[in-house]
């Protein structure tokens, strides 16, 4: 889509970094490759036969196989949409109305952001699932619904995946679908996609509270894939049939005439606690309560973001011992679990007043 010369900021799609086509020799070693256990041996030829078949869908980019018309609602109801996403949506509307219902129960969502589980390598639980239950234990006592999202499922579970964020938004917002309909791939073999579950559990959710260990000085990369991943949430477009797809001529159209870049998990409240045994603890608490108000949730108060170190430069051997003897640390993590808890009754309550909920920022993005 070429610039005319005579409108200078007439939208402009840049091509030119896809990489050449995957060979038939390179396709069947990495396909061939998920199959590496002998066990697979005996079914050689059936492999084979499926191998063919996922080639072809390559071939096609099959990538969203059964498709229906998006129907009413949308602003191309003819538009043949992924009934994955549609099923997607349609369990996002639900929980949205639930969460919205005064008679549902109170419910916040924990997430437990580290990679350590010890139904894999490290053979140990990691401190961020202890201190997750503590706070889930806080909350149930007084009568809320605890949501423990484990991402340490990412490293230990079968088939569980999330997957990196294309940057949709760069290119023009209204391509960034909410939810987001970059995934399932079937073409690319991107069959799993845990986001579609994890989108629902937070519109369903008043509040969250992120734990996070600090891996480098930076947040975890289970935790950074989710938080990419809910790019969609903050200003995502709705109705992908105005964009027919991943059309970035349309998006780009769109997003020129105006966008007003709707942030769908705004109005709930947020903790953080954030530890580490070195460094970076501060930063990395910064980023995320940064990430979250920029998406319009709102501070539980003082005591609701924690940053502690846990047995500073101690050895790693015995860091569950130094938790347990840090009782300090596992009250901070309770009062956390308690700020949320109050915030959302008061929420609901509409008595958590958000000074600047009226305001219009001059700079929509």
């Amino acid at each position: 889509m070429a610039t005319d010369p005579r409108h200078p900021d007439a939208p402009e799609v840049r091509k030119g970094q896809a990489q050449p086509p995957l060979s038939r020799a390179e396709f069947s070693i990495r396909f061939q490759r998920r199959f590496y256990d002998p066990a697979f041996q005996a079914e050689r030829e059936a492999l084979g036969r499926i191998e063919e078949i996922a080639w072809q869908a390559l071939q096609d980019s099959r990538k969203s196989p059964i498709t229906r018309p998006a129907g009413p609602g949308f602003a191309d109801p003819g538009y043949e949409t992924s009934v994955e996403w549609l099923a997607t949506c349609e369990r996002l509307r639900a929980a949205e109305a639930r969460q919205r219902e005064p008679a549902t129960a109170s419910r916040v969502l924990l997430v437990n952001a580290s990679a350590r589980n010890d139904n894999t390598c490290p053979g140990e639980v990691s401190k961020t699932w202890r201190l997750a239950g503590l706070a889930k234990e806080v909350l149930q006592a007084q009568g809320l619904e605890a949501d423990l999202l484990d991402l340490s499922e990412l490293t230990s579970e079968y088939g569980r995946e999330i997957h990196p964020c294309k940057g949709c938004a760069s290119t023009a917002m209204p391509l960034c679908h909410w939810p987001c309909s970059c995934y399932p791939n079937h073409a690319l073999g991107q069959s799993h996609d845990w986001m579609a579950d994890i989108y629902e559990r937070w519109v369903a959710a008043h509040g969250v509270i992120l734990l996070a260990p600090t891996y480098w000085y930076q947040s975890p990369s289970p935790l950074k894939l989710m938080i990419d991943r809910l790019v969609c949430a903050d200003g995502g477009n709705p109705d992908p049939s105005s964009t027919h797809g991943k059309k970035p001529e349309e998006a780009k159209a769109i997003e020129q005439k105006g966008w007003d870049y709707p942030k769908h998990l705004a109005g709930r409240v947020f903790g953080l606690v954030v530890h580490g045994d070195v460094a970076g603890i501060e930063s990395q608490r910064r980023n995320l309560a940064d990430w979250l108000n920029w998406m319009g949730l709102i501070e539980a108060g003082r005591q609701s973001q924690l940053d502690r170190y846990v047995g500073y430069c101690e050895p790693y051997w015995n860091s569950h011992q130094a938790l347990d003897r840090d009782e300090a640390v596992q009250e901070e993590v309770r009062n956390v679990a308690r700020a949320a808890a109050a915030a959302v009754g008061l929420l609901r309550e509409g008595k958590l007043p958000q000074p600047d909920a009226k305001l219009t920022p001059p700079r929509m993005k």
